[in-house]
C-alpha cells in the first residue's frame, strides 16, 4: 500500500525522516505554509521561507523517491500582525502560481480575532480567482465553535466544500464537517491533536469517504511515520483495505488533485534517483555517503515497506 501525507511540515524535520517515509511507503507529501514556532517580523523572512518550500524542499524529497507540493499562505497566527499580514498578502499570488503548489492554506483561526477573520477572507477569494482547493487550519482552542465558524466563512465567500480541506478535526467536530459535505483531515500528532487508534475509532464509525490522515510533523514533538501507523492500526483492527487506502491516500489526490498540480503519475512513473545531484550547490550525503541511483520509472515496491 501507498501512502500520501498530505499535511507535514518537512522545512522542519531532518533529511532521515524523508528517508524512513519513503521506506513506509510513502509516495508524496504535502507541504503547508505554517507558523515556525518563532513569529516572523518581516516580509522577507516570508519569501524566503516560501521559497524553500517550493525549492529545496521538492528537491530533497525528490532524493528519496517523494514527491513533494506544497501550500501557500498567511498562517492565522501571524494574520494578527497587520504590517506584516499585509506585506505577505501582497507576495502570496507570486508564490500560489509556482509549480507544485496544490492549495491556498493553511488558512482559518487561531484566536478567531477580527485581523485572523479578515486574513481568511482574503484568502479564501484568493483561492477562488486561482481556481485553487483551500486547507483550513482549525484552532486549537474553542475547536468546535471555530470549525463551524470557518465553514459558515467559507459558505458566505461561495467557496464549494469539495474544494476545502478542514485539518485538525477532532471527535466533537468530524459529524458537522462531514455533513456539511467538507473533506475531513485529521492530524496524528500524539498528545495534542489525535492518537493512532482514536482515528480507527472514528474511521469504525465514520467510514472513509471524504476523510484523510495526516501526520502535521513539525518542529515539535511529532511522529513522521503517523499516516503508516495509523494504515497499519486500521488494518490490524479489520478496517477494510479499501477503506484504508481512501482514508491513507485517494482521499488526499482526489482533494488536492483538482488543483491540476499532483498527479498519480507523478510517482507511478517517476524520475530518476540521483544522490549525487546538488541544488544550489548543496548535496543531501555527508561523510562519504554512497550514493543512491535508480532508473526513472522505478516507483516503491509496495511488499518491501518498512513501518518502524
Amino acid at each position: 500500500m501507498m501512502f500520501i501525507d498530505p499535511h507535514a511540515h518537512m522545512i522542519s524535520r531532518v533529511t532521515d525522516d524523508y528517508e524512513r517515509m519513503a521506506a513506509a511507503g510513502v509516495v508524496a507529501v504535502i507541504e503547508p505554509s505554517f507558523w515556525l514556532g518563532q513569529p516572523r517580523t518581516h516580509v522577507g523572512t516570508y519569501i524566503d521561507y516560501l521559497s524553500s518550500i517550493v525549492g529545496f524542499e521538492r528537491f530533497r524529497a525528490s532524493q528519496f523517491g517523494i514527491r513533494h507540493y506544497c501550500t501557500i499562505g498567511l498562517n492565522s497566527k501571524e494574520a494578527n500582525n497587520e504590517e506584516l499580514a499585509e506585506a505577505v498578502m501582497e507576495i502570496l499570488p507570486r508564490f500560489a502560481l509556482k509549480e507544485g503548489v496544490v492549495a491556498i492554506g493553511e488558512i482559518g483561526y487561531d484566536e478567531q480575532t477580527e485581523l485572523e477573520d479578515r486574513y481568511f477572507r482574503q484568502q479564501l477569494e484568493l483561492a477562488k480567482e486561482l481556481e485553487l482547493p483551500v486547507m483550513v487550519h482549525t484552532p486549537h482552542r474553542d475547536k468546535k465553535r471555530g470549525t463551524s465558524r470557518s465553514m459558515d466563512v467559507c459558505e458566505e465567500h461561495g467557496v464549494d466544500p469539495s474544494m476545502v480541506v478542514i485539518d485538525h478535526n477532532n471527535e466533537e467536530t468530524v459529524k458537522e464537517v462531514l455533513d456539511r459535505g467538507y473533506w475531513a483531515a485529521f492530524s496524528i500528532y500524539p498528545s495534542t491533536k489525535m492518537g493512532n487508534a482514536r482515528m480507527v475509532d472514528i474511521l469504525e464509525q465514520y467510514g472513509a469517504d471524504r476523510m484523510m490522515v495526516d501526520s502535521a510533523c513539525d518542529w515539535g514533538i511529532s511522529e513522521p511515520l503517523g499516516v503508516a501507523k495509523t494504515a497499519k492500526l486500521a488494518l490490524e483492527r479489520g478496517i477494510p483495505e479499501g477503506n484504508v487506502r481512501k482514508v491513507c491516500y485517494q482521499n488526499a489526490l482526489d482533494a488536492y488533485g483538482q488543483s491540476g498540480q499532483m498527479k498519480e503519475e507523478d510517482w507511478l512513473n517517476p524520475p530518476a534517483i540521483d544522490q549525487r545531484s546538488v541544488y544550489e550547490g548543496n548535496s543531501i550525503l555527508r561523510g562519504g555517503r554512497e550514493p543512491v541511483v535508480t532508473q526513472a520509472g522505478k516507483a516503491a515496491d509496495p511488499d518491501n515497506l518498512i513501518i518502524e
